[in-house]
């Protein structure tokens, strides 16, 4: 795990410059760093190394192919790296190996069998740039499901492109302007959509895509529109989803057998490491079957970390701890309590670089500090919900869409305009019970899932929560993604499928590898290896979920190796009480992020209703911490990395 910057510059000032953007990734790689450049043309790549596979100087970066032709920045694993080695030598395409670092093996095969030839064979996760000498041609790639980041663009004129946002911010000339519909999507769901980035001119290469450039087109700026379709996927998802979908399982013994072999290979390629390694362990089906797959393959206790809070409603501590105890690992937890998340918010947008306000990076942020005072790489059980229905919104969606789809829209509309205006009316009653806060919160959700004109915009408004649409002017939001839907015939995989290309790339993986790697942490992830993925849509639906209750394959495995008391129980997610934080010890830093003369400085905003929401919410009117918690984070964003409107 590293962080990769490079850029187009002259020569003079190549390796000054990626000094500067290498400082500000030095907690994606606090052991090393390295810079190289070609000196005919100024293209500079730089390096900050995390040591977790060959920690000799062999595997240091940027490094040259043998031939000297290629020259690569790699952030992330090759998983199978040894296999792929064992493949290139049988076939007789390696030279003499330098060292056992997979770097070299991905940079090998890269140069044996081509771009395409190597991603095919990689299992990983990973995000690099690859720069060929010969052709002068730039070529940047990022993993399948979009674990590892990777940013690009151009900052005054010059190309540029590095792990995360912030490096480019050390560039001279960074005078970022903020692109309205990035971030308007933001302020209705809580994370930044799709390709482009919230600076205009940055963009988001996405996940299973690679981008090549020329030495003449890395001179030039160019936009989205022009970007878009040098694009080229190496893997698709609508693929993946429509040839899984064609070819079922229906035999429930069979998709388990299958799904657990995979999945105990998936966990083993990932406890290789030279250092120390652990596991994230809330207690849920996820986390749990990762854990139990990685005790049963290890010779010593697991490593296993949690966090939990004081608020017994939020509270899954006691769960992970009885899960721990029952497979033996070693376990460590820590409680948190609102203090704690008053210290970490002034951290939080250096952080995660982009408008983020999943309210769980406080938590995630707390569990990766606690994991690596004694580990530096940790599993984890995210993809779980995406890929098995674990969510339980997908069936609060089901039900309200088949009743809401036979009606015309506009009647639909009309009627959530009608609960807009209650949820309105209660918000302005003068008191202060909780029945009021519940019963003005279920209209503005409903308000908004009302209007919804298809099953896609429902899946949003769930995630958003409620009172988002208040708070934001006419201007379009960023499409969830790029990406074509393929055939879904069935909602429940319609929604599916936009989670695995919207929500889990742009918000879980991206709360992972940011709050991670704030602390040099390398976090790994079984459940999205592509064989699980490619296996997931292959699942007959009834297998997938029955009655309500997703995740039906991976309950049948856990079961194995857990008694089903310890993980059957309503699912809590990974959030903080925000809303009491909110009206208590954060209120007074909130106060100053929402004052009239923050929110000028935010034109896309309605001021008026976000500070009538804010009133509403701390007079115990409302529950609206999902919405003022985006706007906060907006705000804190926009002043720390002084972005203009």
């Amino acid at each position: 795990m590293c962080g990769i910057a490079g850029l187009l510059a002259p020569s003079d000032t190549t390796l000054s410059l990626l000094g500067g953007m290498l400082g500000r990734l030095s907690h994606r790689g606090p052991d090393n760093n390295g810079v190289w450049r070609d000196s005919d043309c100024g293209i500079g790549l730089g390096h900050r190394r995390l040591s977790i596979i060959d920690l000799t100087p062999a595997g240091h970066q940027p490094m040259l192919s043998a031939s000297q032709r290629h020259v690569l920045v790699y952030n992330g694993e090759i998983y199978n790296h040894v296999a792929l080695r064992r493949e290139l030598d049988s076939a007789g395409l390696a030279a003499a190996w330098r060292g056992t670092s997979d770097t070299e093996t991905l940079l090998t095969a890269v140069e044996t069998l081509g771009v395409e030839g190597a991603l095919e064979r990689c299992n990983g996760m990973f995000a690099f740039a690859l720069w060929d000498r010969q052709q002068r041609r730039l070529v940047l790639v990022r993993d399948r499901m979009g674990e590892k980041p990777l940013y690009f663009g151009w900052i005054a004129g010059r190309f540029v492109f590095a792990s995360e946002l912030k490096a480019l911010a050390s560039l001279p000339g960074w005078a970022p302007h903020m692109h309205v519909p990035s971030v308007t999507g933001f302020l209705r769901t809580g994370y930044v959509h799709g390709f482009e980035s919230a600076v205009t001119g940055v963009f988001r290469l996405p996940p299973g895509c690679l981008l090549r450039l020329s030495l003449d087109e890395l001179q030039q700026p160019h936009d989205a529109e022009w970007l878009a379709p040098k694009l080229e996927p190496y893997w698709s998802l609508p693929a993946i989803a429509t040839e899984g979908l064609s070819h079922p399982i229906h035999n429930a013994g069979e998709a388990t057998r299958q799904l657990e072999a995979l999945l105990r290979d998936a966990v083993a390629m990932r406890m290789a490491a030279d250092v120390p390694l652990g596991a994230f362990l809330s207690g849920g089906i996820d986390s749990s079957l990762v854990t139990a797959l990685m005790q049963t393959q290890s010779d010593l206790p697991v490593r296993t970390f949690s966090i939990g809070f004081h608020e017994p409603r939020f509270d899954e501590a006691p769960f992970a701890r009885a899960v721990a105890k029952h497979l033996g690992t070693e376990h460590t937890e820590l409680y948190v309590d609102s203090q704690a998340a008053l210290d970490l918010v002034p951290s939080l947008t250096e952080a995660f670089d982009e408008p983020f306000a999943d309210s769980s990076q406080l938590p995630t942020l707390l569990v990766s500090q606690l994991a690596r005072r004694h580990v530096t790489v940790a599993l984890t059980g995210d993809g779980g919900d995406e890929l098995f229905a674990g969510y339980q919104r997908y069936f609060a969606i089901l039900a309200l869409w088949r009743l809401l789809q036979p009606l015309p829209l506009t009647l639909r509309r009309a009627s959530g305009l009608a609960c807009s205006a209650t949820a309105r009316l209660l918000a302005l009653l003068p008191s202060s019970r909780e029945p009021v806060s519940s019963m003005t919160f279920r209209f503005s959700r409903l308000a908004e899932r009302m209007a919804a004109p298809d099953i896609e915009a429902m899946r949003l408004s769930f995630i958003a929560g409620a009172g988002h649409a208040r708070i934001t002017s006419n201007a379009r939001g960023n499409a969830p993604s790029a990406l074509a839907y393929p055939a879904l015939h069935e909602p429940l995989r319609r929604l599916m499928f936009g989670d695995q290309v919207d929500y889990l790339p742009d918000d879980i993986l991206f709360k992972v590898d940011r709050a991670a790697m704030a602390h040099s942490l390398e976090t790994r992830i079984p459940l999205l290896d592509h064989r699980v993925v490619a296996l997931s849509w292959q699942l007959a639906t009834p297998l997938l979920a029955t009655d309500g209750r997703g995740k039906q394959p991976l309950r049948r495995i856990l079961e194995k190796y857990v008694p089903a008391s310890m993980f059957e129980r309503p699912k809590q997610g990974f959030a903080p009480p925000m809303d009491a934080w909110l009206r208590g010890p954060l209120r007074e830093w909130a106060e100053a992020g929402l004052s009239e003369k923050s929110l000028r400085e935010l034109p896309m905003l309605n001021a008026s209703e976000v500070r009538n929401i804010w009133k509403a919410h701390i007079g115990g009117r409302m529950s609206a911490a999902n919405v003022l918690w985006n706007v906060l984070m907006l705000s804190n964003w926009r002043e720390h990395y002084r972005v203009t409107c």
